[in-house]
């Protein structure tokens, strides 16, 4: 998975990401809504559900090219998306990861 290192990158509803700073930092979420250039609102439909998200700084976020287009469609149709969906994205997009950790 290629992570966008570009600083001008802007991110999009659907976009998963890493924190990188605080209490959540080394979590997985995905962008939910783009506030403004600078802060979204994150949820990762555990801890964070889609009714509270997290308010971040775009610049205390690692941004994956990867975007869950289950997550984007849902929230583009109705504007919203359910916990479970949020889980389950994230889930494909970890053993995604790993998959590619062990050279598959």
């Amino acid at each position: 998975m290629r992570i966008v290192t570009d600083s001008q990158a802007v991110p999009q509803v659907g976009q998963i990401v890493r924190i990188l700073r605080g209490r959540d930092a080394g979590q997985y979420a995905i962008v939910i809504k783009v506030v403004d250039e600078r802060f979204v609102l994150i949820a990762d439909g555990n801890k964070r559900k889609f009714d509270s998200p997290k308010k971040k700084n775009v610049k205390h976020l690692e941004l994956y090219q990867h975007v869950a287009t289950v997550v984007q469609e849902s929230i583009e149709e109705t504007g919203r998306v359910t916990n479970g969906k949020l889980r389950f994205a994230l889930n494909k997009f970890k053993e995604t990861l790993d998959d590619e950790e062990k050279g598959e």
